[in-house]
């Protein structure tokens, strides 16, 4: 290959990873997440600044703290993101810390296990054509649940170690 073509071929890549770091240098990132179960909503947050409010879907049984394991509940509490997963069967899903030491000790005084597992996620490829409908119940094992489109933007914007909040 010509030395101009190349050295026009590396222009042009750098060129392109200028403007990728530029645009991503300048897209706000969630610090902080809160769900509240009672009116099902999930807002992403920088600072004190709501960036984003999605509509959600929860456990089948909604009302309540998460006690055990299969109780089919959302947790209540603080916790962290603290792992992504590409290929959830759920499109895409940010876990949740859960269960923290007190979600813990709950269960155990219950003589259970607290469970695990709780994440962000989007819908199952066969059920992706419902769209926002899948809304119009609580169907989750106790996680969060938005559409694939809304998964994918909170992918973007919610790093590992984002804070979330869930309240009743």
């Amino acid at each position: 290959m010509p030395a101009f073509i190349q050295r026009s071929l590396q222009l042009v890549a750098l060129s392109i990873l200028f403007l990728l770091a530029h645009a991503l240098a300048g897209q706000p990132h969630a610090d902080r997440i809160i769900i509240v179960k009672s009116t099902y909503t999930m807002t992403l947050m920088t600072g004190c600044k709501a960036l984003k409010t999605y509509k959600i879907a929860l456990g089948t049984a909604p009302v309540g703290a998460k006690e055990i394991e299969g109780d089919h509940k959302t947790p209540e509490g603080n916790y962290t993101i603290d792992a992504r997963n590409p290929q959830s069967r759920f499109h895409l899903a940010l876990h949740i810390s859960y269960p923290s030491a007190t979600d813990k000790a709950r269960a155990r005084q219950k003589g259970a296990l607290p469970g695990g597992n709780i994440m962000i996620h989007g819908l199952e490829k066969r059920f992706a054509y419902l769209g926002p409908l899948h809304r119009q119940a609580d169907w989750t094992d106790g996680c969060i649940a938005v559409t694939n489109s809304e998964i994918e933007e909170i992918w973007q914007l919610a790093p590992l170690g984002a804070r979330v909040e869930i309240r009743p």
